[in-house]
């Protein structure tokens, strides 16, 4: 189990380190990993820290301000892993733009499984994060040399939404979904068949039995890829159709 920032220095002499933005911030992702986005008070932070909640104001506003802030720190930490990939990922040829940008994707939805708690908090923010820009402008880039045009991209973005930066909206809780399919008597299935015979023959379809299943009534990994892999493979074919107008306006003179 770990133990709260002792606000020491890292060579053990005990000089404390004085508190800042940055780890209050860091400090507010270490509460929410543990406890959730729920045990993220001023006063557990102040607690992790080893310090009076008031001193926290001398570097973050309020609550609204650390969520603010734990975004972009979270953000952060998908452009450093971002950074890591191959460079001939980073800036592929046209025709493997969308290898790269699923690569791109699926490494920031791999920095968000280690928060389960971050995605609502990067859908509430009104405020846009530094790294949140900073991480789009590299998925454009890769969109850009790719060959898609400026119009293009922006639908793009719309097209992908959240999924862009690893998360994605799910149409069932597991509650609502198969897996409470499953638990029904056979008077209850068959009433909600009557109701909803095609809602329920898909459930009754799908339940899945793994116990290494450890997300749900579905593989949510295997459901955001299909969901991605739908999606570039749609823009791909945009990106191309969209070459040939551009050619042949050339060609035209136009």
């Amino acid at each position: 189990m770990r133990t709260k920032d002792s606000g020491q220095s890292p060579d053990g002499t005990g000089t404390r380190v004085p508190l800042s933005r940055d780890r209050v911030l860091r400090a507010a992702v270490r509460v929410a990993d543990e406890g959730g986005i729920g045990a993220l008070t001023m006063r557990r932070l102040a607690d992790d820290l080893g310090a009076e909640a008031m001193s926290l104001y001398h570097h973050v506003a309020g609550k609204d301000d650390i969520l603010d802030g734990v975004v972009d720190v979270i953000a952060g930490e998908i452009n450093d892993a971002v950074g890591h990939l191959a460079e001939d990922e980073k800036a592929p040829a046209a025709a493997a733009w969308k290898a790269a940008a699923r690569q791109r994707i699926l490494t920031a939805r791999q920095v968000l499984l280690r928060h389960p708690w971050a995605p609502p908090v990067f859908e509430t923010r009104a405020t846009a994060s530094p790294q949140i820009l900073r991480y789009y402008d590299g998925l454009l880039e890769l969109m850009r040399d790719g060959g898609f045009s400026w119009d293009l991209v922006h639908h793009s973005l719309h097209a992908l939404g959240s999924r862009a930066l690893g998360f994605s909206q799910e149409m069932f809780t597991p509650a609502a979904g198969a897996g409470a399919a499953a638990d029904m008597d056979a008077a209850a299935a068959e009433a909600m068949a009557a109701q909803f015979p095609n809602l329920a023959g898909m459930l009754a379809d799908i339940v899945h039995d793994d116990p290494e299943s450890t997300l749900g009534w579905c593989d949510d990994q295997e459901e955001f890829e299909f969901g991605l892999d739908v999606i570039l493979d749609g823009l791909d074919r945009l990106r191309v159709k969209d070459g040939g107008r551009e050619a042949s306006r050339a060609r035209s003179g136009n």
